[in-house]
């Protein structure tokens, strides 16, 4: 490499190095050709895909940690998992069985076990969708501190809640029991609903992240809209009854049957509830449940990758 030197008017000598190959070339093609990329570059989806199984045992860790973090302060500690639920059933049976009468022809021992079943299955739900709309928002120094699928955020906060599902479904077993409705085949079909549901919520989880990183004060907005979602879903009363009381039209019946927390409760009453037969599910129901599963578990996680590189920036 040779240095060109040369003498300035005042006598000072400048040197300066010779010209660069790679002199004139753009930073993309600089990047190309030493073979850089961008820092914090969001990988291909099925990449992406692979980083987050990777980070199986982290979430599950995770999740774990949150759950038993969630009740540490109060002197009861995890009763609360299954006492905060069953305190709400009881207000709503007080609220819609007692006073308003909304059980309809069902005897006490069908409504409660009813009851019951529609605020443990929509809580789960509710649960994973105000848990994700803070994911990513509430654990920003996670999130600028460490490299890792951001996904992994808003699924731990799903998973959490499917654990604490199930420390419910005992106690359900329990009291279903107590009022006559004895374990059958139809149990069975806890395990598929419950999969499903799962999926769907944390597609729903994903979406909410994404979109509470942005706009904070959705998780002020998002328990008015979940309220509204409840009374929509029957959980506390036969929703095609009510409907069919009021004279709705057939097609509204059929809409507000097929929404996937309606779907999702019903299922599970049907598996576990003694008299909620088949002619109590909207038509086609298990390809609803598959359907919205898959819907909002694919569309989910593609909507939540695609602003991967943005989180806990700005």
């Amino acid at each position: 490499m040779s240095i060109v030197s040369e003498t300035t008017h005042d006598g000072a000598v400048a040197v300066s190095a010779p010209p660069s190959p790679d002199d004139g070339l753009s930073a993309a093609e600089l990047a190309k050709k030493y073979g850089l990329a961008v820092s914090g570059a969001r990988p291909g989806l099925a990449e992406y895909a692979r980083q987050l199984w990777e980070r199986r045992h982290f979430i599950v860790a995770f999740s774990r940690a949150k759950l038993t973090a969630q009740y540490s302060q109060a002197k009861l500690g995890q009763v609360w998992q299954v006492a905060t639920p069953l305190l709400n059933a009881v207000v709503y049976f007080f609220i819609f069985g007692v006073l308003m009468g909304a059980h309809g022809s069902m005897s006490r021992s069908t409504y409660i076990p009813f009851l019951v079943t529609g605020v443990f299955v929509f809580t789960f739900t509710q649960s994973s969708a105000l848990a994700g709309v803070r994911a990513i928002a509430g654990n920003l120094g996670l999130v600028r501190a460490l490299h890792f699928p951001r996904a992994a955020l808003p699924v731990s906060f799903a998973l959490q809640q499917l654990q604490q599902l199930l420390y419910s479904m005992i106690v359900l077993a329990l009291l279903l029991v107590g009022f006559g409705h004895m374990p059958g085949p139809s149990w069975l079909l806890i395990l598929p609903t419950l999969t499903l549901q799962f999926v769907f919520n944390t597609g729903l989880a994903l979406i909410l992240a994404r979109m509470g990183s942005k706009t904070p004060d959705l998780a002020q907005l998002l328990p008015f809209v979940l309220r509204t979602w409840m009374y929509a879903s029957g959980v506390m009363y036969s929703l095609a009854d009510q409907l069919k009381k009021a004279h709705a039209p057939h097609w509204l019946i059929d809409v507000l049957g097929a929404n996937p927390a309606a779907v999702y409760i019903d299922l599970m009453r049907f598996s576990l509830i003694d008299g909620f037969g088949a002619n109590k599910l909207p038509p086609h129901v298990w390809a609803l449940a598959g359907g919205w599963a898959l819907l909002l578990g694919v569309g989910g996680f593609v909507y939540f990758w695609k602003a991967e590189e943005r989180y806990g920036r700005g």
